[in-house]
């Protein structure tokens, strides 16, 4: 052990010297590492970053929720979308057979959704998202009532005419005014605000409650059909804990045949998705932006690789006589060896560690200029590290084992 620590720092002492001595040589050749640690890690964090905040999006969705949909989120490559248009919208009255019908489904909620202009006194918001659910949607979706209430049964079940609105819609509209017991008016019609969802952030599929309002299905189905086309109609059921997803689409499926009325021999007029469809695709995705992450920065640490293993055998021939005495007075040739693969170690670190200081820069100013949640995981740091190791090994092998190889009288002679 106490002779490979002296190992270890008398190669140091050796790369750093020629670090010294040959400074624009050892700048451009660790450019090559700088540069490849920097891409490979850069692409990494980015795609941790957004796999995180996708993930997160997908969770909210609710991960045991099935959605009964005209239309599936995933298609073949030989989709036939004229099959589709004439399917039927989900509708209330399924909702309640299938919660009639099934003993899997511990909750189910319809909802249907549009946008409108809402409007407070003399201030307006367009284009702000009505989201219509029937009273159980708190059972299918996390939120939390920063201030005021969800709806009482009586009102979801009357359709009374009270909305709870999201954060954003409430800083816009009443700019610091208490808007519980406030009116706002969309669709023509005064609506009570009797609560305000606290804030949740952004969303990479637009389900937070930030920017909408959520009322009650009765009232919204009273003046208008809420299963049609532009409402985007769905059914939303969530499976008892002690049953499979696969176990609850199952069921479900059948149940939606059964309500239906399909025959055996007739294919589904309705669709089932559920979250792991998105989590399939996106995983996809991410696996071909990290090999081109690899690919990005391949190149760049392949000439690094090069530099490091051409000052490698400069370093060699300079060295060439003190190799010699070294073997001289009984260095063994694994000794040799060890020392100047050592050396292009600690090389190719030094490259790695100024890519990871520039990644760590980096992540920091994108967070800060575009309010992303970038954080630099353990585990790439840890591959930069291991990469950066693994570059400097393969790179000074050669050099390393031709030094090792050198006859020592040879070498005393060589610059005499």
């Amino acid at each position: 052990m106490i002779l490979f620590v002296k190992l270890l720092k008398e190669s140091a002492v050796f790369a750093w010297g020629s670090v010294v001595s040959n400074k624009l040589r050892t700048v451009l050749t660790l450019l090559g590492i700088t540069i490849g640690i920097f891409a490979i890690i850069s692409v990494f964090s980015v795609v941790d970053a957004l796999e995180r905040q996708i993930r997160n999006s997908i969770a909210s969705l609710g991960d045991n929720v099935i959605y009964v949909q005209k239309w599936p989120w995933e298609f073949s490559a030989d989709f036939a979308w004229w099959r589709y248009m004439n399917r039927p919208n989900p509708r209330p009255s399924e909702m309640e057979e299938i919660l009639r019908r099934t003993q899997v489904i511990e909750t189910a909620v319809f909802g249907a959704s549009t946008s409108r202009t809402v409007e407070y006194l003399n201030r307006s918001i367009e284009r702000v998202p009505i989201f219509a659910v029937s009273h159980d949607y708190d059972k299918i979706r996390v939120f939390e009532i920063d201030n005021g209430r969800y709806f009482s049964p009586t009102e979801s079940a009357a359709g009374r005419n009270v909305a709870v609105i999201g954060s954003d819609v409430a800083r816009n509209l009443f700019e610091g005014t208490d808007p519980v017991g406030r009116t706002i008016k969309f669709f023509g019609r005064n609506v009570e605000v009797i609560g305000v969802f606290a804030p949740e952030g952004e969303d990479m599929f637009g389900s937070n409650h930030d920017e909408m309002v959520l009322i009650p299905l009765g009232f919204m189905s009273s003046f208008i059909d809420v299963t049609g086309d532009r409402y985007g109609p769905m059914i939303m059921a969530q499976g008892r804990p002690n049953f499979s997803n696969d176990e609850v689409m199952d069921e479900l499926r059948g149940v939606m045949r059964s309500i239906r009325r399909i025959s055996p021999a007739a294919e589904d007029n309705f669709a089932l998705n559920r979250t792991s469809l998105l989590t399939t695709q996106f995983d996809s995705l991410f696996a071909i932006l990290k090999i081109a992450g690899w690919i990005i920065g391949g190149f760049s640490i392949l000439v690094g690789g090069f530099g490091i293993a051409n000052i490698m055998f400069v370093s060699v021939k300079e060295r060439t006589t003190i190799i010699g005495i070294q073997k001289a007075l009984g260095a063994k040739n694994y000794f040799i060896l060890l020392q100047f693969l050592a050396e292009a170690v600690f090389l190719s670190l030094m490259g790695g560690a100024i890519g990871l200081l520039l990644v760590f820069g980096g992540t920091w100013i994108a967070s800060q200029a575009f309010n992303m949640d970038l954080l630099i995981q353990m585990k790439n740091v840890m591959l930069g590290i291991n990469v950066s190791v693994i570059i400097g090994l393969v790179a000074g092998f050669v050099p390393a084992y031709s030094a090792a190889m050198l006859n020592p009288v040879d070498a005393i002679r060589a610059n005499t």
